[in-house]
């Protein structure tokens, strides 16, 4: 599928606050601050049939991006987000779709296909959000991955920590409609894929490390995130801010210290933490 995709929908509240209660945080002022950022995600979202979905779960026909060949591994490898003007709840609003490029390279584990997809939010005429995701498409494993033990490190001042389990993916992935199989379907990730876990969301990281500076009070604007290595849910997620300011570095990492995830934050200070 080539050119651009369109949907429109008016933005209800329930569905913003159904990920205030999987993150265990207060709703925001939805009315008056809007969404805050990266909570688009629960909004917009491509419902194709389950005949459009391959075995992994995601969807092969009727979407942007078209995976580049059958038995490509899709694994999304970060982004952009900048929040342009807040999305405000009980209003329509348009989300654009487009592919901005695609470039095919060789890996050391086979061919690898990088796609970057933009997303253009409008409300009320207006652009709100701007968005460029970076996804990969790699050859399929060819042998599964052993399972390593973590041994926990304390955390620091300034890291607060998700907790992770099968149930917190699953009601991710029923938020986002995302039903590829790596995030619920064990079986499916050890045996097929080779993980040896199930895998935490990348957008799930990305919404941690932003809603790390949301705790404090300030308001992220931009956000600028890598995702640097597997996350699974034996793991653990904690997230830390480094610094005051604009920008802001965050990060993700396991319970034992590895990083998987990088980010840096455009914040507003506005010095009222949410309650």
């Amino acid at each position: 599928m080539t050119g651009h995709l369109e949907h429109t929908e008016v933005l209800c509240p329930e569905p913003a606050v159904a990920l205030a209660r999987l993150l265990d945080v207060e709703p925001p002022d939805l009315e008056t601050d809007g969404l805050p950022l990266l909570w688009h995600w629960v909004y917009l979202l491509e419902r194709p049939r389950q005949a459009d979905l391959g075995v992994e779960g995601h969807p092969v026909r009727g979407v942007l991006p078209v995976p580049p060949g059958p038995g490509r591994r899709r694994m999304a490898a970060g982004g952009r987000v900048t929040r342009v003007a807040p999305l405000v709840v009980g209003r329509e609003a348009t989300r654009r779709t487009e592919v901005v490029s695609t470039t095919d390279k060789e890996g050391r584990t086979g061919r690898l296909t990088f796609v970057v997809v933009r997303h253009t939010i409008g409300q009320d005429g207006e652009v709100k959000v701007v968005e460029e995701q970076d996804v990969v498409y790699r050859d399929a494993a060819a042998t599964p991955a052993e399972t390593v033990a973590v041994t926990p490190v304390p955390l620091d001042e300034g890291e607060w920590s998700l907790p992770v389990d099968p149930t917190l993916l699953f009601r991710f992935s029923a938020l986002t409609y995302n039903a590829h199989r790596i995030h619920y379907d064990r079986d499916y990730a050890r045996d097929v894929e080779g993980y040896p876990g199930l895998l935490t969301h990348g957008p799930l990281q990305a919404l941690a490390m932003a809603e790390s500076v949301r705790r404090t009070g300030a308001t992220a604007t931009a956000i600028d995130y890598r995702l640097v290595s597997p996350l699974f849910d034996h793991q653990g997620l904690v997230v830390r801010s480094t610094g005051s300011g604009s920008p802001r570095e965050v990060s993700v990492r396991d319970r034992g210290g590895r990083v998987t995830a990088v980010g840096r934050l455009t914040v507003r200070e506005t010095g009222l933490a949410p309650s």
